[in-house]
C-alpha cells in the first residue's frame, strides 16, 4: 500500500467519504433481518481460529483456497480496478528465512485478531469484532475512509472501487467500502467450515474454536509449535501458522 501521510491521505480520501457506502441491490437491512435465526448463537465463550501447515499446504493447495473463497464471496471479478486496487481477500505469499533461505508458501489472509487495529481505528465503528472472534466490515456503516486498511499490518484489506453486479446475497459488497477475509461467517453460523479450509485437506488447515479443549485446533495447538504472523504486535491473532 503506497505510504501516506495524514495531511495526504485526508486529501486523497476526501471525494470518497460522502454518500459511498452504496449496497447490492435488493440488500437491505430488512433483507438481514429476515433470514433464519443460525444454529449457532454467538458468544464469548467461543473463539474461532484457523491453524495453517505450511509444511502440508502446497502452492496449488492455496490457489484452491483463493479459488474457493473467490467462488464463495465473488470477489475477484471486478472489471476495471487493477493492480493495488483488485479485491484480494486470501492471498498466496512467499516468506523466506533469511538464515537458511528456505521458502515457505502462505495464505494470508485477515489474521481476526483479539485487538483489531482496524476496530481502533474506524470513525463510524464499521469495523467491528463479534463476541466469538471474528472481525467484520459492517457495509452500512463504513464510510470508506480507508484508515482500517492503513492500520492493519496484513494489508489483508480491500477497497472496493467500481460499482458491482451478480453479488452473492450473503455477501454484498458495495463502491466505495472496504471489505475483507470474513471466516465465511455465514458458513460458521450454520456450523459449517469457512470455504477456503474445506477446499484443503484437514490435516493443512485446521478450523474451531481455540477455547474448547476437545476441538482439533485446541488439541493440535498444544502438540505443535506454532506462530503468529507479526507476533511482536501482541494483537493474539486467531489465525496460527506451524511449520514457519
Amino acid at each position: 500500500m503506497k505510504e501516506l501521510n495524514r495531511r495526504d491521505f485526508i486529501k486523497t480520501t476526501t471525494a470518497t467519504t460522502a454518500g459511498v457506502a452504496t449496497i447490492a441491490s435488493g440488500i437491505t437491512l430488512t433483507t438481514y433481518a429476515a433470514l433464519p435465526k443460525e444454529s449457532n448463537p454467538v458468544t464469548n465463550e467461543k473463539r474461532w481460529g484457523m491453524l495453517i501447515d505450511t509444511n502440508k499446504l502446497t502452492e496449488s493447495n492455496i490457489d484452491d483456497m483463493v479459488n474457493a473463497c473467490q467462488e464463495e464471496h465473488g470477489w475477484g471479478n471486478e472489471t476495471h480496478s487493477t493492480g493495488d486496487q483488485q479485491a484480494g481477500w486470501i492471498k498466496k505469499i512467499k516468506v523466506k528465512d533469511k538464515a537458511t533461505e528456505r521458502i515457505s508458501n502462505l495464505a494470508l489472509m485477515c489474521q481476526h485478531c483479539e485487538e483489531p487495529p482496524c476496530v481502533d481505528v474506524c470513525p463510524t465503528n464499521a469495523s467491528m469484532k463479534r463476541e466469538d472472534g471474528i472481525v467484520l466490515v459492517d457495509k452500512h456503516l463504513c464510510i470508506g475512509c480507508r484508515y482500517c486498511m492503513m492500520a492493519c499490518p496484513y494489508d489483508a484489506r480491500s477497497f472496493v472501487h467500481e460499482s458491482l453486479t451478480n453479488q452473492k446475497t450473503h455477501m454484498p459488497r458495495g463502491k466505495g467500502t472496504v471489505e475483507a477475509c470474513t471466516m465465511c461467517v455465514h458458513k460458521v453460523d450454520k456450523g459449517e467450515a469457512p470455504a477456503c479450509v474445506a477446499s484443503v485437506s484437514s490435516d493443512a488447515v485446521i478450523f474451531g474454536d481455540l477455547y474448547d479443549p476437545t476441538s482439533k485446533i485446541n488439541q493440535t495447538l498444544k502438540k505443535v509449535q506454532s506462530t503468529q504472523i507479526r507476533a511482536d504486535l501482541n494483537l493474539n491473532t486467531g489465525v496460527r501458522y506451524s511449520g514457519i
